[in-house]
């Protein structure tokens, strides 16, 4: 086997090796790492994402949305991993959730790709006149009178993150979540539910157990689409480098357990396939609401 891979990369008799080829020998060492299967370290760092959405086993609309921007630029002046990620859920029970969702998305969207495009993409890259958070701030706000006036009525949360480099600024409005899985199985959940049970917990009066089964568990006090002002939580924090980023509707937070979402990460042999095995627990467990996830690595 060596000798077949060492003919197989190695140039023909009479042929010259021209340096930095792809014909170019490989030494003992490499040839093992392909036999092995063992995967090569490079210094492009870059974001790796995949998606995964059903609208349930008893809701017959879909009032979720997603969405997943990915891109990397890499060359002698440097590499820069860019993206925006967002989850949506329109509010059940509201005219219009799916539309609100869906505006929410594409707003946000929008409005950060606007703002980022002369830094990504200009030859002489113009710096940013705001900061990250200031553009995200002024997306959300944006997305907000978007639904007012194109959905009155109706409401949705939005949980989106913006990675730059190893940096990411999260929006949060409601109870989707932003959560870090990480290699040994914790799960940190990096945004505050905006839910009238949360707030209970927090204040003491049930206990975590309790609002697992509170009757009014989905009620929530803070939407984009609802209300006057609006109080979106805004934060930068660095990416998860060593685990994987998370974005989801409480279709799945709140039907898997955290122990259950982390084996399927971990277990999982790629972001895809760990997308599909999460939205196929919560279908499992009975799949009674809306469910979308949005899953992140920074690979080297």
């Amino acid at each position: 086997m060596i000798d077949f891979i060492r003919r197989l990369f190695s140039p023909k008799p009479n042929q010259p090796i021209v340096e930095n080829a792809t014909t170019a020998p490989l030494n003992e060492s490499q040839i093992q790492s392909i036999i092995s299967g063992a995967t090569p370290r490079f210094d492009l760092q870059q974001l790796v994402a995949a998606c995964g959405q059903s609208v349930g086993k008893q809701r017959e609309l879909n009032e979720d949305s997603l969405l997943a921007i990915t891109t990397t630029l890499a060359g002698n002046s440097g590499n820069t991993p860019f993206g925006l990620y967002i989850v949506a859920d329109g509010m059940g029970g509201h005219q219009f959730g799916e539309v609100a969702s869906n505006a929410a998305i594409r707003t946000v969207a929008g409005h950060v790709m606007r703002k980022f495009h002369p830094y990504l993409f200009n030859l002489k890259p113009e710096p940013l006149e705001e900061s990250l958070q200031e553009i995200v701030l002024a997306a959300v706000t944006e997305s907000q009178k978007v639904i007012q006036r194109e959905a009155p009525g109706s409401g949705t949360t939005l949980t989106a993150a913006l990675v730059l480099g190893q940096q990411m600024t999260i929006a949060h409005v409601g109870d989707s979540r932003a959560c870090a899985i990480y290699n040994d199985g914790r799960i940190e959940t990096l945004t505050r539910d905006h839910s009238l049970v949360k707030r209970l917990e927090e204040l003491g009066h049930i206990t975590p157990e309790e609002a697992s089964n509170y009757p009014h568990r989905n009620v929530l006090y803070r939407a984009l689409g609802q209300g006057e002002i609006l109080e979106p939580d805004v934060f930068t924090i660095p990416f998860p480098s060593s685990g994987t980023l998370m974005i989801c509707s409480d279709g799945l937070w709140g039907v898997v357990t955290e122990t259950d979402l982390a084996r399927i990460v971990r277990e999982a042999s790629s972001l895809p396939r760990a997308c599909q095995g999460m939205v196929t627990a919560a279908n499992t467990a009975g799949g009674p609401d809306n469910i979308s996830v949005v899953l992140v690595q920074m690979t080297v």
